[in-house]
């Protein structure tokens, strides 16, 4: 049996993942599903049929697929929706005339969305929706209300709209700022409990007692304060002055930058960031700094308390200037020892790369910690500047991805200025 049908090789690369789901919630995947075993004719040819109707929805139909089975009812359904997305040329570039077999119309688009929701679970929806924007060059229809509407808002599509938001029509606005609000806080129902209890006990470990109580007594700073009572007939330290975690004070409130790049390539990135940042905060223990860049530097930290009005006041895409971002966050501190600055970049500098360095090390020299964050996003790993990278590493400041469920353990271990959980980048 060949596999080169339309669904099949370079031509779809999520075949494999845009599942076709029957009526009874079974699945035709890339793979050759499992049958049980027949227990007699009927069943055995039972069990082929479905085998050969799994294989015609993953491959497509037409020639190439090799099945000769038929599609009818719900499946014939299935199959033009898949058929409409992998079954048309993808858009080409600028200058070629578009061809897709969605149509040019939104409200064609919008029954296209309502069929998918039909027939396909939501995490494969929201796979078919990006492939749809990315084969077919359907960016301009989120411009039009009844496909916001439709869609299935997840972190992609709001980068996608915020990307967009500069060129669209007022009556559109409002819907994608619903859109982006539902994925906002979806987001921050799933963060910000393990983010608020993950940075309240670094802070409160932060705050050393001289006299603590049993419980509250750190041991290894208190064997480290007591090395010099350490008496050799009995083998033990004798611990005179006690060190133990205390409540975080005023006086010990932390400050956090976090200096986000906006082009284009770190979308979901900033959509994430926007959302951290308007937990940190809520928490009156941090004063957090939010700064986006491109080539320009805006300081979007009075609109904090609405991580949606953070979003809206991004500009994705344009060029980078790492460089001058960290010159006003370096402006912006006040208390070195007490501060994090956190870079979230590809490192793709488009500025003056040795003062990008010598800010790094000057703000490391002067107490501040540094984080440099390549992406933040379930993305996998990025595309980045490898030279870059290896050199704020060479500064005692690695470079590395990290994805949201991390993102809390990270800032954690910032604050409490010990190892990072950071993985080997290469």
């Amino acid at each position: 049996m060949t596999t080169s049908g339309p669904r099949a090789g370079d031509t779809a690369a999520h075949a494999t993942e845009v599942k076709a789901t029957d009526a009874r919630g079974t699945e035709a995947r890339g793979t050759e599903p499992d049958v049980p075993e027949a227990s007699g004719t009927a069943t055995t040819a039972d069990a082929g049929q479905e085998r050969l109707r799994r294989w015609r929805l993953v491959l497509g139909g037409g020639a190439a697929d090799g099945t000769g089975h038929g599609l009818s009812g719900r499946d014939a359904a299935m199959d033009g929706a898949l058929a409409a997305l992998y079954g048309a040329p993808e858009a080409p570039r600028a200058g070629r005339e578009r061809s897709g077999g969605l149509g040019a119309s939104a409200p064609s688009v919008a029954r296209w969305l309502g069929d998918i929701r039909t027939y396909f679970p939501s995490s494969v929806v929201q796979v078919m929706q990006r492939d749809a924007i990315d084969r077919l060059g359907l960016s301009t229809l989120l411009l039009e209300p009844e496909m916001l509407e439709a869609v299935e808002a997840d972190v992609h599509l709001v980068g996608t709209l915020l990307s967009l938001h500069r060129a669209m029509p007022e009556t559109t606005k409002e819907t994608a700022r619903a859109v982006v609000r539902k994925v906002v806080e979806d987001l921050e129902k799933r963060f910000a409990g393990r983010t608020r209890a993950a940075l309240t006990g670094a802070l409160d470990r932060g705050a050393r007692l001289n006299r603590p109580r049993h419980r509250d007594i750190d041991w290894n700073r208190t064997i480290a304060a007591n090395l010099k009572h350490y008496q050799p007939e009995y083998g033990t330290v004798v611990p005179e002055r006690l060190v133990g975690y205390g409540r975080a004070s005023q006086s010990l409130r932390k400050e956090v930058i976090l200096c986000i790049d906006q082009s284009g390539s770190m979308a979901s990135s900033v959509v994430y960031a926007s959302v951290f940042g308007a937990v940190m905060a809520s928490m009156r223990s941090i004063d957090t700094r939010l700064v986006v860049f491109d080539t320009a530097v805006a300081d979007l930290t009075d609109r904090l308390d609405d991580p949606v009005d953070v979003l809206f006041g991004t500009r994705l895409g344009g060029g980078t200037d790492i460089n001058r971002a960290l010159a006003y966050c370096q402006s912006q501190i006040t208390r070195p020892t007490e501060t994090v600055v956190v870079l979230i970049s590809d490192l793709y500098e488009g500025g003056i790369r040795h003062e990008m360095l010598e800010r790094v090390a000057a703000m490391k020299a002067s107490g501040v910690r540094f984080v440099a964050l390549l992406a933040l996003s379930d993305e996998g790993t990025p595309a980045y500047d490898r030279e870059h990278a290896a050199a704020l590493a060479a500064l005692g400041a690695p470079a590395f991805a990290c994805t949201p469920d991390l993102f809390p353990e990270v800032m954690a271990a910032a604050l409490e200025k010990r190892a990072l959980p950071a993985p080997d980048v290469g």
